[in-house]
């Protein structure tokens, strides 16, 4: 597995992403069950709200290699801070659209 990591960019100052790595790394949480090695193609933020330069980045990092887009959790379930994207739908919906369904997306981390 190849994957482009998504995270907001509200929480990057205070989340360096370590769980999202160690879940990816020890296979635990969403990547449970994965059987073939994960390496990490990038790592970048939505841009800030609402969020619409993470479908580029996505893209770009599709283009070089990734076949899976995963949100950090903080996108989705607001982690560290309790506060989920609000937008968060529509992103995923717009990086959907931009990638194709032969890109396989993960909602959240852990």
């Amino acid at each position: 597995m190849k994957v482009g990591l998504i995270r907001c960019m509200q929480t990057e100052d205070m989340c360096p992403a370590t769980t999202c790595f160690r879940v990816m790394q020890d296979k635990k949480v969403a990547f449970e069950g994965v059987a073939e090695d994960i390496s990490v193609i990038g790592v970048n933020t939505c841009g800030g709200c609402p969020g619409k330069k993470a479908v580029t980045r996505a893209a770009e990092m599709v283009k070089r290699g990734a076949d899976t887009i995963v949100f950090a959790s903080c996108i989705f379930k607001g982690t560290p801070i309790g506060f989920p994207c609000p937008h968060a739908e529509v992103m995923k919906d717009a990086i959907v659209k931009k990638v194709g369904p032969s890109v396989n997306i993960i909602q959240s981390t852990h």
